[in-house]
């Protein structure tokens, strides 16, 4: 398939953190998408720039402010419509310029770029990875080499097991995957990759997944490279 899109990883740094963020090129419109837009806004607007893209949409995976922290400095230089998961939005109470609700299996159109949203809860209450034709932009809901702790308010590892389960029944194979963290692995690894890369792709048995990802004395889990 010719691709009418190009992803372009962007790795961001602050004290300590280290976030993948994205800017999906539209080839034909030549507007841009920024997916969870984290830290060093320097190096999107640039990207952006060199691009010659314009932005017209941000679109979050979920509401942690390790992912969302850039929305309002990047919606009031480009007033860009910025996407997240209704029941999200209701969950967490988040606000910010622009929003739009949106729901499980709702298709929208941003250029000339179609996006399937997939309510993917675990991480968070109203986690939401977002399917493009050969890309899948999964935020803290599925890494290459893992999934997102289930700890915080609103996490369930029980829902965290059903979203794994849905990714790997709905997602084509070849499809890229495009996470917001990375333990060393390159961003754009297939579905097919993880099958080898990801222990929670291995696991089938919602029981034995939930005790192995609740296990306590987990180690290296904010380890982001």
């Amino acid at each position: 398939m010719n691709l009418t899109y190009k992803v372009h990883p962007i790795k961001t740094r602050y004290q300590g953190w280290t976030n993948y963020c994205y800017i999906i090129e539209d080839i034909v419109s030549r507007s841009a998408i920024v997916v969870d837009p984290s830290w060093e806004l320097s190096k999107i607007t640039t990207k952006l720039s060199e691009l010659e893209t314009e932005l017209t949409a941000i679109i979050l995976t979920h509401s942690h402010y390790d992912h969302v922290n850039l929305v309002e400095p990047l919606t009031k230089m480009f007033n860009a419509q910025v996407y997240m998961s209704k029941k999200e939005i209701d969950y967490y109470q988040f606000r910010c310029s622009n929003l739009i609700g949106l729901h499980d299996q709702q298709t929208i159109s941003i250029g000339n770029m179609r996006v399937q949203c997939l309510l993917t809860p675990g991480h968070t209450a109203g986690g939401m990875c977002y399917l493009f034709s050969e890309s899948i932009f999964t935020g803290d809901t599925v890494f290459t080499e893992g999934c997102g702790i289930c700890e915080g308010d609103g996490s369930s590892a029980e829902e965290m097991f059903r979203s794994i389960q849905r990714i790997k029944s709905e997602v084509s194979t070849y499809v890229r995957v495009f996470p917001g963290h990375s333990f060393g692995k390159t961003p754009g690894h297939t579905i097919e990759d993880l099958y080898q890369y990801n222990i929670y792709f291995q696991i089938d048995n919602k029981e034995h997944f939930v005790k192995f990802r609740t296990r306590k004395n987990q180690k290296g889990i904010f380890d982001f490279k």
